[in-house]
């Protein structure tokens, strides 16, 4: 008896499409180096791929400018053709779907009333609040009910983008649509966020095949987002730290250090204080990301980035330990410490000079 599309695995569908081992074992590795996993993981993938059903997902747009969409089908390793086509089953996406209206309210209500407690609710964007959330209304219902009623019986919640993980430019002051992020509005369930604006298309991909493959929630730091990709700082990874370190930096967006490459913090980059994977996987399949472009970082996976403006512009509540520390500098303070050093050994050597053991007591003496 042939399997349904809804109990079909990755790796059936991808039999489908002219698949071959190799190569499906190849993607399972390619996989499993994105999500920063040990070699000895890859069976396991292997495994998840092979013999667990794809994963109904319903993916909802609420207050949002699309820019997580158009991140998340720029992924390369793995495509978003792969994801949406053979690893889970996107049954309600109204950005990418060909329905519209009330047919695909109807085609949500059929997931949940089908699949209760085994649907991924993805969410992209917030929900107003104020004046009972009317400034977002979907099918005649408004976007903060759905988000609730979807919400209810879904296996895991993710909130793709700033605008869903902590209100983005929509909660800026003074917020007049009272808009807020998902995990104020669905607080008795744990809710992935993902944050950037837009988030590195990789990581999304990437968190929706960790719950694919562990059938389990990925480790969430205290701000709720997954440690795998947002447990460095971008400043860790930079490639202009060594002129950090060295305190060489842009004074100017055309003097010489703007053309060498020079570390952008007093430009205002925000990139010692922001967490997020940006350095290390990139964007466009790996071609690069802001600070790499001549732009400092504006802290976009940071909660309440939009109002810690202007971008352009050092901040003196962005506070890096030693920060203004320059080569000479640093050169004075290691002489002087250098200087106490040989100061103090010498006192140490003149005090055993001109002390003495008495041949009687064994007790020592100054001369």
């Amino acid at each position: 008896m042939p399997l349904s599309p809804r109990t079909l695995s990755t790796y059936d569908v991808l039999k489908q499409h002219g698949v071959d081992r190799r190569t499906f074992l190849k993607f399972c590795t390619t996989i499993s180096a994105t999500l920063g996993l040990e070699a000895t993981m890859v069976p396991k993938v292997v495994a998840a791929m092979e013999n667990k059903p794809r994963i109904p997902v319903i993916w909802l747009h609420g207050l949002e400018c699309t820019c997580c969409s158009e991140s998340f089908i720029r992924s390369a390793h793995p495509v978003a053709q792969d994801i949406v086509l053979n690893m889970i089953s996107l049954d309600y996406d109204d950005t990418l779907q060909a329905a519209a209206g009330f047919q695909v309210e109807e085609i949500r209500k059929k997931v949940m009333k089908e699949h209760p407690g085994q649907y991924i609710l993805a969410v992209e964007g917030n929900a107003p609040t104020k004046d009972g959330g009317v400034y977002c209304t979907v099918g005649g219902d408004t976007f903060l009910n759905v988000l609730k009623e979807t919400a209810a019986g879904a296996k895991a919640i993710v909130a793709w983008g700033s605008c869903a993980s902590n209100g983005c430019v929509q909660a800026a002051k003074p917020n007049p649509t009272g808009a807020k992020p998902v995990h104020e509005l669905i607080t008795n369930r744990t809710v992935i966020n993902v944050p950037g604006c837009p988030p590195i298309s990789e990581v999304m991909t990437g968190v929706l095949t960790y719950i694919l493959t562990f059938d389990a929630l990925p480790e969430l730091d205290r701000e709720g987002r997954p440690k795998m990709f947002y447990g460095q700082r971008i400043h860790d990874k930079c490639y202009r730290r060594a002129f950090f370190d060295a305190g060489m930096f842009v004074e100017s967006w055309d003097d010489e250090g703007a053309k060498k490459g020079w570390c952008l913090y007093k430009m205002g980059c925000r990139g010692p204080t922001t967490y997020n994977a940006c350095s290390s996987m990139r964007w466009n399949d790996g071609c690069g990301f802001p600070i790499s472009s001549g732009n400092p970082c504006i802290g976009c996976a940071a909660d309440g980035f939009w109002d810690n403006g202007p971008f352009t512009q050092r901040l003196s509540n962005v506070l890096v330990p030693g920060i203004e520390s320059t080569p000479d500098q640093i050169g004075k303070t290691l002489t002087v410490l250098t200087g106490i050093g040989v100061g103090a050994h010498l006192i140490s050597r003149v005090a055993r000079k001109v002390t003495k053991k008495t041949p009687e007591t064994g007790a020592r003496e100054s001369e």
